[in-house]
């Protein structure tokens, strides 16, 4: 079983910056693919950025050229630099990881951008 923790949400202000991380913890075997994902109100989840165990990375449209994600393979963590914020950025954003045939989701971190 793996377990992944999210943190560093919080209330920021528009044009403000945070950065997210997500730590795994217990029966890893090798973590592949990790990924942020987020769920607005009212909204379905909805991918926010990938990056591989090599490093590739994509992301989506809305969060390209104000996002970063960045993994260290040898401690099993994954950040998020989160730049521009916008008030549609706010949500609750989650940790997923992909081990084997396993697929792996952290609890959540609440993201609002607010004035």
């Amino acid at each position: 079983q793996v377990q992944l923790v999210e943190s560093g949400g919080g209330l920021v202000q528009p044009g403000g910056s945070l950065r997210l991380s997500c730590a795994a913890s217990g029966s890893i075997f090798r973590i592949n693919a990790m990924a942020w994902y987020r769920q607005a109100p009212g909204k379905e989840r909805e991918l926010v950025a990938r990056i591989t165990s090599g490093g590739s990375t994509n992301y989506a449209d809305s969060v390209k050229g104000r996002f970063t994600i960045s993994r260290d393979n040898g401690k099993n963590t994954m950040s998020l630099q989160m730049s521009s914020l916008k008030p549609e950025d706010t949500a609750v954003y989650y940790c997923k990881a992909l081990s084997g045939i396993n697929v792996y989701w952290g609890q959540g971190t609440q993201v609002i951008v607010s004035s």
